[in-house]
């Protein structure tokens, strides 16, 4: 027989997995915000822990991908903000394209499954918590592209974005390490691209998710990197680094 969660718990776990607020200063999501600074925000033990082969991307068929830094998750994203605009200009320094994502649901009713898991807290279109967190460095040119499930690829004009673009690897990055983040890395790799996921540039609520994550991904699905590896393909030598 299943066991009942009482809702008092659901509510416990589905606060603390995602906070509930667009802004940094919510109080039910600084727990949260002080575990991602763990989980991604600095250097990452996990990083030569799990890794089992290494491999640089080539820049001139990869494109990054900005996954769902949004207001509604900035208290997570708040702590690798630093690493991800690194991150974001050591590619453009390569000539590696940057396609961002926008997590959000044009009704309650749109994705039901999703927001039964949520109680139906979820992420509205044409609200400030489905906008991209301001001065993410964010050009005119660069793809926003709108989903309304963990995956990237999932109904939306990912994959056709990636093809004109004559891409076959994508360098994953953004918020959650273990949801959205984690999805789309494999979602793209059974799509036959291959996929280099972040490890710093990436965050979730904890460090266990967060490590789960990379040792799964890197176990059969992607090479890991940080701001230091892509630093080696940028050709850039500036102090972006920290």
């Amino acid at each position: 027989m299943r066991q009942q969660i009482p809702n008092s718990e659901l509510r416990f776990r589905r606060n603390r997995l995602i906070s509930p607020q667009p802004t940094m200063d919510n109080p039910k999501s600084r727990a949260a915000a002080a575990d991602a600074a763990t989980a991604g925000g600095g250097i990452c033990p996990s990083y030569k822990k799990y890794e089992i082969r290494h491999r640089l991307p080539n820049p001139k068929i990869a494109a990054l991908l900005v996954i769902d830094m949004q207001n509604y998750f900035s208290a997570m994203a708040k702590p690798i903000f630093s690493n991800l605009l690194t991150t974001i200009r050591l590619c453009r320094a390569a000539s590696i394209p940057v396609i961002f994502t926008r997590h959000a649901h044009a009704s309650a009713s749109d994705n039901t499954i999703l927001s039964e898991w949520w109680d139906g807290d979820i992420i509205l279109d044409g609200t400030p918590a489905a906008d991209l967190i301001p001065n993410l460095d964010r050009q005119a040119t660069d793809e926003v592209i709108r989903k309304n499930t963990y995956s990237a690829f999932r109904n939306t004009r990912l994959e056709d974005c990636l093809k004109e673009k004559g891409v076959e690897e994508v360098i994953v990055t953004g918020v959650m390490t273990n949801i959205c983040c984690e999805t789309t890395a494999r979602e793209a790799f059974v799509r036959g691209y291959r996929v280099f996921f972040s490890t710093d540039a990436t965050a979730t609520v904890d460090l266990e998710l967060h490590e789960a994550t990379l040792k799964n991904l890197a176990y059969g699905l992607a090479y890991l990197v940080d701001c230091q590896r892509l630093q080696e393909i940028s050709g850039f030598h500036g102090e972006w680094i920290k």
